[in-house]
């Protein structure tokens, strides 16, 4: 339900990166989504984590995705960057699909023990 969304998915404006250091959720690993990372397909995301996308013209700065616990990448076969908006989706649907995963595997395990 998207028409919703802004009501129940909290929003948080930071002045700068300090800022965000400071307010990040304490245990959250932070994802920086640019260009020569791990690709998307390879990576196991984090229980908690924060996903950091960057301007369309500039990518997320380096001396931030040098800060960060991980770098993943999307591939392409036409265009070396996605929209920010289609890159932050392709990254939410991967883990939807992958936290899914785990937690079948899960437990179907505990089923035979």
């Amino acid at each position: 339900d998207t028409v919703n969304a802004p009501t129940r998915v909290p929003l948080f404006e930071l002045d700068d990166w300090t800022s965000f250091i400071q307010f990040a959720p304490r245990g959250c690993q932070w994802v920086a989504v640019e260009m020569g990372g791990t690709p998307l397909e390879e990576f196991d995301h984090p229980t908690d984590a924060v996903y950091i996308l960057g301007s369309e013209d500039n990518g997320v700065p380096n001396s931030i995705v040098r800060a960060c616990h991980h770098v993943i990448s999307l591939d392409s076969v036409h265009y070396a960057s996605y929209n920010v908006a289609v890159a932050g989706s392709l990254v939410m649907y991967d883990r939807m699909i992958k936290m899914k995963a785990k937690r079948k595997a899960e437990e179907k395990g505990n089923k035979g023990k």
